[in-house]
């Protein structure tokens, strides 16, 4: 398994990043890769085999050609690392709002009856949690905890994933 550095020692080509980039939106040819970022057949191959070699990318091989597809799990598991983990012991029944707060200064705002956790320990953002890997139908101050668990908090990240340069002609004047 490659190690984090491994995988940014990797990422550190830009060559690297666009093949990843583009194959996040698609399946792709390894020709197609070459064609799209103008490079040559065997720098593609080059370049995708060190990402296949660091679980960034899987390859699918039809006779005598290949063809590639993005990874992100891989990408969002290499995030985890920088996740800080602690404990807390509470009582039965408390809820999961609550053991957050013995931990970490927590902000939640209202929107309508529902609350929402806005910001942990001066980090201002939107939070999702998980109990045991699995999204609860319920918010946070209603989840009640009944036996240990492994909560994650997840901070819902303003990822683009679509870029749009507008360009704006100006409209002709009558006459």
């Amino acid at each position: 398994m490659a190690t984090i550095g491994d995988i940014f020692g990797v990422l550190k080509s830009r060559t690297r990043r666009d093949i990843l980039r583009l194959l996040m939106k698609r399946e792709m040819h390894l020709s197609g890769i070459a064609r799209e970022l103008g490079i040559s057949v065997p720098q593609a191959s080059k370049h995708c085999s060190l990402l296949e070699e660091k679980g960034l990318v899987e390859r699918r091989v039809f006779g005598r050609t290949s063809v590639f597809r993005a990874r992100p799990e891989r990408i969002y598991e290499l995030l985890d690392f920088f996740a800080e983990e602690v404990s807390v012991e509470v009582e039965e029944g408390t809820n999961v709002l609550d053991a957050l707060k013995q931990v970490a200064n927590v902000k939640v705002e209202r929107v309508g009856a529902r609350g929402f956790v806005v910001s942990i320990d001066g980090e201002d953002g939107y939070y999702v949690y998980e109990v045991n890997g699995r999204l609860p139908e319920v918010p946070m101050h209603e989840f009640r905890l009944k036996e240990d668990v492994t909560v994650e908090l997840k901070k819902v990240v303003n990822v683009p994933k679509k870029r749009m340069r507008i360009r704006v002609r100006k409209a002709k004047k009558p006459g």
